[in-house]
């Protein structure tokens, strides 16, 4: 009787995906991030034209078809590129997650990281999906944004993670100046929230026959949103400062930080100024992921990997 022969180490189903740290998983390293953050921006132009129930209802477009069909409006159009950009969010998370693949052991960040991306997009079409169901609830909406601006910072820690080496890592900076750091990013997560209740408060719920708001005070909202915002500002600039002083890894993502941020100043106090026009508003979305991403980078670089350890 004949036994069957020793399985090979290596499984030749798996054996063309990649084993370090390649083009292509930097190539869709940057597509996650990218996506990730267009999604945000596709997802202000639906609340922000008044786009949320272009599509009335969900995961089809209307009860008898997945696509706009030609009775509905423009808002349909917007309403289900945005549901249609979920989907290429959907492929490319899954395409990273296969290519990291055979790196589950050696790189084990990347490989959970990876994961994790493709869970949240699974997740925030599911609460897109709810939220219509909801007619555009003011907190339902605040939510979806906020896992979206989570996911960018996940892809934002991917994009460091891969450039680094692995294996142990180490403080690179004083104890004081990484527990400024993560002050810093406590007061950033402030302003986001504030920032989130502000405009669930404000004027922009998404569709035109949707008034529901989360019954604060939007005016009061605008300035409590500020306050974090200059702090989170300074305190930005005493670790560059200091970052630049010391030449300590984290100098160049505190400029890219202390750049958007002004950025960010400024188009806070245009869009409440001139009566929130929805444009700014968007920006204004966006530029608040990417702060947040920039913080990321940031907080990873307060540590380096030990060297002889790779």
């Amino acid at each position: 009787m004949t036994t069957n022969p020793t399985r090979p180490a290596t499984d030749t189903r798996s054996g063309w995906l990649p084993t370090s740290v390649n083009r292509p998983i930097r190539v869709f390293g940057w597509l996650n991030f990218i996506f990730q953050t267009l999604i945000i921006a596709t997802g202000g132009a639906v609340r922000l034209t008044g786009s949320g129930l272009g599509c009335p209802t969900w995961p089809l477009c209307t009860p008898d078809s997945l696509v706009p069909t030609s009775e509905l409006t423009w808002h349909s159009a917007i309403e289900f590129g945005n549901r249609t950009m979920t989907g290429v969010l959907g492929i490319v998370a899954l395409i990273t997650v296969i290519l990291v693949w055979r790196l589950r052991r050696t790189r084990r960040d990347l490989f959970v990281l990876a994961w994790i991306i493709l869970a949240g997009v699974i997740v925030q079409a599911v609460v897109g999906g709810v939220l219509v169901l909801f007619d555009l609830h003011p907190n339902l909406v605040s939510f979806h944004y906020t896992i979206s601006l989570l996911l960018v910072c996940v892809a934002a820690a991917f994009l460091v993670r891969m450039n680094t080496t692995p294996g142990p890592r180490a403080r690179a900076v004083p104890s004081w100046y990484a527990i400024l750091a993560h002050v810093t990013t406590l007061v950033l997560a402030v302003s986001v929230a504030m920032g989130v209740l502000t405009t669930g408060a404000g004027p922009h719920s998404g569709d035109d026959t949707v008034v529901a708001r989360n019954g604060l005070n939007a005016i009061v909202l605008e300035h409590v949103h500020a306050w974090p915002g200059y702090i989170l500002f300074a305190l930005t600039i005493v670790l560059l400062i200091v970052a630049v002083v010391r030449s300590l890894p984290t100098r160049r993502w505190l400029v890219l930080l202390l750049v958007i941020e002004l950025v960010q100043i400024g188009v806070g106090l245009y869009q409440a100024r001139n009566g929130l026009p929805a444009l700014a508003v968007g920006v204004h979305m966006v530029l608040a992921a990417l702060t947040a991403a920039a913080m990321v980078a940031v907080v990873m670089n307060l540590k380096r990997s030990v060297s002889g350890n790779a």
